[in-house]
């Protein structure tokens, strides 16, 4: 026993760096063996009643058991739930999948002094926090068995959800700021700030990693100028005209489009519908169907203010987006107002530098800036239902300090919208995440 508890702690100094715990080896090497420490002193001595003493057993078995689940969710693996269809068809609404910690190396809470088991929220109230920001720590990730690789699923804090509105707290803050001015809002609205792991989570597809210089050409993803595969449960947004007949709703559930992917009731006529390459192929071998067109948002005079980055120099659409050299750790790049708008953010927020601009001299913590250094690694990701996404085309880069970890299993799948035993999924669980 002496053997297997010194050589846990020791690999737990090493991985968590921590040492300061080092010298407690001593004490356990005399607990079990040189016995100088009175350890028998030390238990005191206290005439209680069988019932209140099985009262305490009670309480130290449940304390125990929070410590060891919470150990387990910081360092190793914790449960998640898709809550939109984001993902389809890859995961789906109604997914309980577990989220490796240590593929990635685990992130150490910033705020410490939280209610187990919240996000930023008590449990049955609206608004009041879960969590206390008078003790925040600096970020720091203990070792893991890797690095986030393309095409990974990665779960992460909402690198926007530094602010929020809590009348509204699911929609985007700075949306609202870009549609109604940051004055309307901070008048009308209470505004609250999160630290980075009390943000809401996110779940997405890496497709460009730091150093990469991704582009979206019609609805394709290029990394490097080299295309990057799309993995099967990919859909886009298709264009259906009918012969004026009706599509019958067994129709669309034999090629398992969700409920929550309908968007129009009757189907007839024309419509759109998100689909795979697999489902639109069969759609269109339908009798009453005409043609099954893929669309395309080309349009980019139109959306700037609707995609990362909100500037109108640059008319990028989910689907015609880039080129945009993701920031790497270490690196450097020459800054300018032209390409100011997509790193701006990055300086600014993430890495806490005081940027402004002067007759159009680019200050850095007050000093004249023509290049800037990354301080941190940064991800683009994307969602796998590419048009019904929010996703770093919306909102830009994930920063290396908002990453959870990595989806690897399915083990509960739920479809909401029906009933008894047909409810679960059957063929989507204990299903590995690719």
């Amino acid at each position: 026993m002496l053997f297997v508890t010194g050589v846990l702690l020791i690999l737990l100094v090493i991985w968590t760096r921590w040492w300061v715990l080092l010298p407690l080896i001593l004490f356990i090497i005399d607990f079990y063996t040189t016995r100088y420490i009175p350890w028998q002193c030390l238990k005191v001595k206290i005439k209680i009643s069988k019932a209140f003493r099985e009262i305490l057993d009670w309480i130290w078995a449940m304390v125990t058991a929070v410590v060891i689940v919470l150990l387990i969710r910081t360092l190793l693996i914790e449960a998640y739930t898709i809550p939109t269809p984001s993902m389809e068809k890859s995961l789906l609404v109604g997914d309980y999948l577990f989220v490796s910690k240590i593929s990635y190396g685990p992130k150490l809470p910033v705020t410490p002094l939280s209610f187990p088991f919240t996000l930023n929220i008590m449990p049955f109230s609206k608004n009041r926090k879960s969590y206390s920001d008078r003790m925040q720590l600096p970020y720091k990730r203990l070792k893991g068995l890797g690095r986030i690789r393309r095409n990974d699923v990665v779960v992460f804090h909402f690198p926007e959800g530094d602010t929020v509105v809590l009348q509204n707290p699911e929609q985007d803050y700075y949306a609202l700021v870009r549609e109604y001015g940051r004055e309307h809002i901070l008048s009308q609205y209470q505004v609250v700030t999160r630290p980075v792991d009390r943000r809401d989570n996110f779940i997405k597809r890496c497709v460009a990693i730091p150093g990469d210089t991704l582009e979206i050409r019609h609805a394709a993803v290029y990394v490097n100028n080299n295309l990057l595969p799309d993995p099967p449960g990919v859909q886009h947004n298709y264009y259906i005209l009918t012969n004026g007949e009706n599509i019958d709703i067994q129709e669309l559930e034999k090629l398992g489009i969700s409920e929550t992917d309908r968007y129009t009731e009757p189907y007839k006529d024309s419509f759109i519908l998100p689909l795979t390459a697999y489902q639109a192929e069969k759609m269109s071998s339908l009798n009453n169907i005409i043609s099954v067109t893929k669309l395309e948002n080309a349009n980019g005079n139109l959306s700037w203010l609707s995609f990362f980055p909100y500037d109108p120099g640059y008319h990028w659409t989910e689907d015609n987006f880039g080129p945009l050299v993701i920031p790497e750790k270490g690196s450097s790049i020459r800054i300018s107002m032209e390409n100011l708008p997509l790193y701006r953010r990055v300086i600014e927020n993430y890495e806490k530098n005081k940027l402004e601009i002067k007759d159009s001299t680019i200050l850095i913590n007050d000093i004249p800036a023509k290049t800037y250094t990354f301080k941190m690694d940064y991800y683009f990701v994307t969602g796998d239902n590419r048009h019904n996404s929010a996703d770093s085309r919306i909102w830009g880069f994930v920063p290396e300090d908002h990453v959870i970890g990595k989806a690897i299993f399915v083990w509960l799948s739920i479809d909401k919208y029906k009933k008894s035993f047909s409810r679960f999924r059957w063929d989507h669980m204990f299903k590995r995440i690719n």
